[in-house]
């Protein structure tokens, strides 16, 4: 089963905010200000998820917890220059190495310089082109092995001629749709596919081997097809007054109305940033994936902006994958606000840390303008629903024994134990 983010909680970053953000399977949006540490936390969750240790070095924060939909919690956790990460399933922490990370869950980072890519050896491309020449490549290679190869037949085993008869026409549907994308096997000489009951009945164990190979090969096949037809679709569905096909050689072509062709490098930075985006979730996602995508909305119109969300959404569903989308834009939200969470920092001016590095717990936590003089001291039915918090220790997220939202605090045997309470 793949993995999926429940929460993240994250301290200290740049040694300022606190934040706890919970997510849902499927779509979820972040927005804030500029420089909230939007972006440097995708990154951070990205980095951890890959193991890149040396990029969650470079980033600084104090803490950060993971928590998975399987109950379980990668730990980071830095202290006077040591990093401990540790992942904690049922109150218990067992250390893990960067490959072990890497392994966690699927994950794929669109970042918001997306326009160009390094390639192995150290140049720089356009994104669009390399993309259009890997779908080639990837297309080709697939129809030079269109040809069928025999495969295990014992699934097939037992079953009657009608069973048989139903999984022909089922593979016959999933056949058609691999053919919308230019997929289509080579069916051994002096076979009809799907065959008649009379066809099955005389040449049975001929058709059962060619079910089995050509299941083999929908399968093979599946997920690019099906890339290749959705991302043309959504393509088409918002250019205006051009449309992409897709040759048999794979080669992206871009046809304007009036007949003519214009190659990718004519198209306008906003159509470019619709094949890349498009591009990298439907060929570079796989299947059960966890995305983040750092702000959708660059060169977009506005018009196109409100329709990303239910692109992402029949994605999410298709693929099954959950996506974090971080964006400073209302439209890229439009109307799915209930599946938002706006980082904001507390409305408060950042606490002495004096000698000890610790915030003076006696400090009330007051919105900006504030006097000191009493009044306007934050409610927890004022604080955002998912929003930074300044914690009572350094592995709470509790604020005088309620947490953010004014609910009593669990007993600390009831919280996940920390690197900290364990005495590491």
């Amino acid at each position: 089963m793949p993995m999926m983010i429940t929460s993240i909680e994250v301290y200290d970053l740049f040694g300022v905010y606190a934040y706890h953000l919970q997510f849902a399977k499927g779509l979820n949006y972040i927005h804030s200000p500029n420089g909230y540490g939007k972006s440097t936390l995708m990154q951070l969750i990205y980095s951890a998820l890959r193991g890149d240790v040396r990029s969650i070095e470079e980033t600084p924060f104090s803490r950060l917890d993971i928590r998975f939909d399987d109950g379980s919690a990668l730990i980071i956790e830095k202290n006077q220059g040591d990093m401990l990460i540790q992942m904690q399933k049922n109150e218990l922490e067992s250390p893990v190495t960067a490959e072990e990370m890497a392994e966690i869950c699927r994950i794929n980072y669109i970042p918001p310089e997306r326009t160009v890519i390094r390639k192995g050896d150290g140049h720089l491309v356009p994104a669009v082109e390399s993309y259009a020449k890997e779908l080639s490549e990837s297309i080709r290679s697939a129809k030079e092995h269109s040809a069928l190869s025999p495969c295990d037949t014992s699934w097939l085993a037992g079953k009657g001629d009608a069973e048989l008869d139903g999984i022909a026409k089922d593979l016959k549907a999933k056949m058609d749709f691999l053919a919308d994308a230019g997929f289509v096997p080579e069916i051994p000489p002096g076979y009809r596919f799907p065959p008649s009951r009379y066809e099955l009945g005389e040449n049975r164990e001929g058709y059962i081997g060619i079910m089995a190979s050509l299941k083999a090969y929908v399968d093979a096949n599946a997920v690019l097809a099906e890339s290749v037809v959705v991302f043309k679709d959504i393509i088409n569905d918002v250019f205006i007054n051009k449309t992409i096909d897709i040759t048999e050689s794979g080669k992206i072509v871009v046809n304007l109305s009036n007949g003519d062709s214009i190659p990718l490098s004519k198209l306008s930075s906003g159509e470019k940033e619709m094949l890349i985006i498009f591009y990298n979730l439907l060929f570079h996602t796989d299947p059960g994936s966890v995305v983040i995508l750092d702000e959708p909305e660059i060169s977009l119109h506005v018009s196109w902006q409100q329709r990303m969300g239910g692109f992402f959404t029949d994605i999410c569903r298709v693929r099954d994958l959950q996506m974090i989308v971080a964006t400073h834009s209302p439209q890229i939200i439009h109307d799915r606000w209930d599946q938002a969470v706006e980082l904001i920092p507390d409305d408060a001016r950042v606490p002495d840390l004096g000698r000890s590095g610790q915030p003076d717990l006696h400090d009330e936590v007051r919105p900006q303008g504030a006097d000191n003089g009493g009044g306007g001291v934050v409610r927890p039915q004022d604080v955002c629903q998912i929003r930074p918090f300044r914690r009572e220790h350094p592995d709470s997220p509790l604020q005088g024994g309620r947490d953010v939202h004014g609910e009593e605090a669990p007993d600390q045997a009831q919280r996940p134990q920390g690197l900290r309470d364990s005495g590491q």
